[in-house]
C-alpha cells in the first residue's frame, strides 16, 4: 500500500476534457476519500501545453490514414509538468489504451503501492508512437474495446485502485471477498426479509453456524465461477476439498 505518512495517494490525469472528472468523484465513496485526504485526483488540460493560439494536440498521421493522432508535444511537455509536482522521481506514466496490459485485481493490487502516478488519456485514434516508447512507462487497457478515449478508462483505474486503499472502504473485510480478490467470483448475498414474492434466502445463511456458512459461501463461489468464468479456476489457489467439488459439479452438471 502507498505510504499513508506521504500524503494521499495522488492521480495526476492528462485530458483535453479535465471537466470530465469532476462529477464522477463528487459522490460516494471516492468523494469521501478524496474530502479526507487519502486520494487526490489532479486533472491537467493537455491543450494547455499545446505551442500556438488555437491549443491544437492532434495532427494527421504521416502516410496518410484516417482521424488525427495527439501530437507528442504537448503530451511529453504536460507528462513532465505533472512530475515535477511529484513526490518522487520515479513517478510512474501509465497510457490508457486497448493495446495495454489489462487491468486485472493482481494490477490494481500492485499499483496501491504507487503513491503517485500519471494517467495519459488518449483521444482521436491514438497518440504519436514516440510517446508509447520514450514517454510512458506503463500501458494499461480495461477492457477489450474501443472507447473514445481513455477518460473513462482512468476514471476506472482511479476507482478499482482508491478502494483498496486504507480507510477509503469502512471495513478492509468489505474488499477482501470481492470478486477476482480471492481468484474467484464472489459468492451470492442476500439481505432482509429472509423471504421475498416466495423466494427464500438459503437456510445455511439463517442457522448462525459459521463454520457452515462459510462452506457454503465458498462452494457457491466455486459453482458460480465455474458457470460464469471457468477461465479463472486455472489460476486460483484451491484446496483438495475445493477439487472434489469441482469434480462433483461436473459429473453431476449441476453448476449450469
Amino acid at each position: 500500500m502507498a505510504d499513508a505518512l506521504a500524503g494521499p495517494t495522488r492521480f495526476h490525469v492528462l485530458t483535453i476534457f479535465p471537466t470530465m472528472f469532476v462529477s464522477p468523484f463528487s459522490e460516494g465513496i471516492m468523494a469521501r476519500a478524496i474530502s479526507n485526504e487519502l486520494v487526490e485526483v489532479r486533472p491537467h488540460d493537455i491543450r494547455d501545453y499545446a505551442p500556438d493560439r488555437h491549443r491544437t494536440v492532434d495532427d494527421y498521421p504521416f502516410g496518410g490514414g484516417p482521424g488525427m493522432l495527439m501530437k507528442a508535444a504537448p503530451l511529453f511537455d504536460a507528462v513532465e509538468a505533472a512530475r515535477s509536482t511529484a513526490r518522487s522521481a520515479d513517478c510512474p506514466v501509465i497510457l490508457l489504451s486497448p493495446q495495454g496490459r489489462p487491468l486485472t485485481q493482481a494490477v490494481v493490487e500492485e499499483l496501491t503501492r504507487v503513491p503517485e502516478m500519471v494517467l495519459v488519456c488518449g483521444r482521436y485514434e491514438g497518440v504519436d508512437e514516440r510517446v508509447r516508447d520514450y514517454l510512458v512507462t506503463d500501458e494499461i487497457s480495461i477492457g477489450d474495446y474501443v472507447l473514445s478515449g481513455g477518460e473513462l478508462a482512468a476514471m476506472v483505474l482511479i476507482d478499482a485502485v482508491s478502494r483498496l486503499l486504507p480507510g477509503v472502504v469502512g471495513s478492509i473485510e468489505s474488499t477482501e471477498d470481492d470478486s477476482f480478490t480471492t481468484g474467484l467470483i464472489q459468492h451470492p448475498q442476500y439481505t432482509r426479509p429472509a423471504e421475498y414474492r416466495s423466494w427464500r434466502v438459503p437456510d445455511t445463511l439463517l442457522s448462525g453456524n459459521h463454520a457452515e456458512i462459510a462452506r457454503w459461501r465458498r462452494r457457491e463461489s466455486l459453482r458460480k465461477t465455474l458457470r460464469r468464468r471457468p477461465d479463472l479456476l486455472e489460476t486460483a489457489e484451491l484446496t483438495d476439498d475445493d477439487e472434489k467439488y469441482l469434480h462433483q459439479l461436473r459429473q453431476d452438471q449441476t453448476f449450469h
